[in-house]
C-alpha cells in the first residue's frame, strides 16, 4: 500500500512538473523528446528526497567535470568512452532537472541563475580544450592540421553561447520579450539535431574509435561554424 502511494505520488510530482517546462521554440528534437523527459524524472527524484535546484546543479557538475577531465587524462578505449558519453548525458539531464525543480518550486532565485550559466560557461569552454589534449597525446591524426579543429569548435561554441545569453538579456529591455509565443517548427527542431549539445554527448560513445569519431566531430564542428553565423544575423536583425 505504501508503495502504491508512493508510485501515486511521484506520478503527481511529474504531471506538476510537465507544466514547468520552458517553451519548445529554439530547441532540437533530442532536448525535446530525450534531455528534458529525463530531467522531469530526474527533477522528480529530486523533488521526492527534498533537493534544493542548486544541489541538482552540482550533482550534474560531479558528472561533468570528472567525465571531461577522463577525456584529457585516459587513452580511449570502448569502455572508457561509453562511461563518459553517459556522464556527460546524465550531466545535460541534470541541467535540465535543475531548471524545472526550481519553475515547479517557483524557487528559482538569481544566484541559482548565475551558478548555472557558470558552470555552463566552464562545460562549453573546457569541453574542446580536452577534446584538443587527447587529439593530441592520443590520436594518430592523418594530419595536425586537425589540431585546429577543437579550437575552431571552441570558438563557435562559446560564441554561440555568449551571443544566445546576451542576445536574451537585451530582448528583456524590448517589446518582444512580452511577444506572443509562436509554434515551434518540427523541421527547424530537426535541423538543429546537430548543433545540441546532447548529439555531442552521444558522439563521445565513438571516442574508441579514432576515426569515427574524428569524422563525426568535424561533421559537427561544420555544423556549429554555420549555425553560428546563421544565429548571429538573426539575433543582430532582431535587437536592430
Amino acid at each position: 500500500m505504501k508503495n502504491r502511494d508512493k508510485v501515486s505520488e511521484f506520478s503527481v510530482v511529474l504531471r506538476l512538473l510537465s507544466t514547468a517546462q520552458k517553451s519548445a521554440k529554439g530547441v532540437s528534437v533530442y532536448t525535446l523528446f530525450v534531455n528534458r523527459p529525463a530531467g522531469r524524472l530526474l527533477a522528480a527524484l529530486a523533488y521526492r528526497i527534498g533537493a534544493t535546484p542548486n544541489q541538482v546543479t552540482a550533482v550534474g557538475a560531479l558528472f561533468t567535470f570528472p567525465a571531461l577531465l577522463a577525456v584529457a587524462l585516459v587513452r580511449p578505449g570502448t569502455a572508457m568512452a561509453c562511461c563518459v558519453s553517459l556522464a556527460l548525458a546524465m550531466g545535460f539531464a541534470l541541467d535540465s532537472a535543475d531548471g524545472q525543480l526550481a519553475r515547479s518550486r517557483r524557487s528559482g532565485s538569481i544566484s541559482g541563475e548565475w551558478l548555472d550559466h557558470v558552470l555552463d560557461c566552464a562545460r562549453t569552454a573546457s569541453l574542446h580544450l580536452v577534446v584538443l589534449i587527447s587529439f593530441y597525446r592520443f590520436f594518430d591524426l592523418p594530419d595536425p592540421l586537425f589540431l585546429l579543429a577543437p579550437m575552431a569548435f571552441q570558438l563557435a561554441a562559446v560564441v554561440v553561447f555568449f551571443a544566445g545569453i546576451l542576445t536574451e538579456q537585451l530582448k528583456r529591455k524590448t517589446d518582444e520579450a512580452a511577444a506572443p509565443a509562436t509554434r515551434p517548427s518540427a523541421l527547424r527542431s530537426l535541423l538543429l539535431l546537430p548543433v545540441d549539445y546532447g548529439v555531442l554527448c552521444v558522439v563521445f560513445l565513438f571516442l574508441g574509435s579514432q576515426d569515427l569519431f574524428l569524422g563525426l566531430y568535424c561533421a559537427l564542428l561544420v555544423s556549429h561554424v554555420l549555425f553560428m553565423a546563421a544565429f548571429l544575423v538573426k539575433w543582430f536583425r532582431e535587437l536592430s
